[in-house]
């Protein structure tokens, strides 16, 4: 598609974020969704963009959802200092695990963040102060900059909105620039890269901090919204959920991420009441059909396909 054209479409899609509590969605589980989304698309950037698949990064989103509540529940900070805190949170655990893990490739990279992930997750676990097994219950949503109160979940909903779109442009921003090129070049060749002096294991952790550093950002914003932080939020499953969200929607492309959470969490909340613990068999049955019929993802298929289109008009 055009840049204007694209453009366009991302306007005409924000419109609808801005309307849509008053086009009948639950705020709240617009929030969660977006949340998810970010989550998704902070991923993507470290996957889609430079080809490195991280098994853990549910400990950057679960860390930074506990930090983030541990600092306003009992210690009484503002919302946007809390998430901010666990931003910070998501980046420093980049940066360790990415030290260890960035020197190994492939499945041995995958393996190093897994494994690294699970000391958070029992961390969170034993710590005095992530309440164990029944998690950090209680987060008051309190006041933005300690005065405009976030108690109504529409205002929450813009601010969450608000963050989002921020992340997002910024992640279009990232790639598209020389920064992300190189990291497109790491993806498609690394020997290409050395042999051109670029240092690749100091893109990668870039990379691997910033992908952090946004999944951190929206671990904090969940635990504002739900107003609790749990040992699911730190579990080797929620790393799996947002693979399942990349590759569901297209890994390497934009708005990929966001269509693959805006369907897996669609369906969890559909489904839930309805089949229970069924509900995981019912998504991978969907995630394995669509694998088949869409090798590329719905976006990466759709994009294919208007190119084909384009060249062979």
């Amino acid at each position: 598609m055009s840049s204007r054209t694209t453009s366009l479409t991302y306007l005409v899609l924000l419109a609808l974020a801005v309307a849509a509590p008053f086009l009948g969605l639950y705020p709240v589980f617009g929030m969660k969704l977006l949340c998810f989304a970010l989550f998704a698309c902070a991923f993507n950037l470290l996957l889609g963009f430079t080809g490195l698949l991280s098994f853990g990064h549910a400990a950057f989103f679960g860390g930074a959802a506990y930090i983030t509540g541990w600092f306003v529940k009992a210690l009484g900070w503002t919302p946007e200092l809390g998430v901010l805190a666990g931003l910070l949170t998501g980046a420093l655990l980049g940066l360790v695990v990415g030290l260890i893990a960035i020197r190994r490739q492939g499945i041995y990279f995958a393996m190093i963040t897994l494994a690294l992930a699970q000391v958070v997750f029992f961390i969170a676990l034993q710590a005095p102060f992530t309440g164990g097994e029944d998690g950090l219950q209680g987060v008051p949503r309190g006041a933005l900059f300690g005065v405009f109160s976030l108690a109504d979940d529409l205002t929450l909903y813009y601010v969450v909105l608000a963050v989002f779109a921020a992340c997002f442009l910024a992640i279009l921003r990232i790639v598209t620039s020389p920064f992300g090129q190189v990291l497109k070049m790491i993806r498609e060749n690394e020997p290409r890269a050395i042999s051109l002096g670029y240092e690749v294991d100091r893109y990668k952790l870039m990379a691997f901090v910033l992908s952090a550093a946004l999944a951190g950002l929206a671990g904090g914003m969940k635990t504002v919204v739900m107003g609790f932080a749990s040992l699911s939020d730190v579990h080797w499953s929620m790393s799996g959920e947002v693979i399942l969200m990349s590759l569901l929607g297209g890994v390497g492309t934009f708005f990929g991420p966001v269509l693959g959470s805006t369907i897996v969490i669609g369906l969890q909340n559909l489904l839930a009441d309805k089949v229970g613990a069924w509900v995981t068999v019912i998504i991978g049955v969907i995630f394995v059909i669509c694998v088949l019929s869409f090798r590329k993802g719905m976006v990466g298929e759709w994009l294919a396909w208007r190119e084909r289109q384009r060249t062979s008009t």
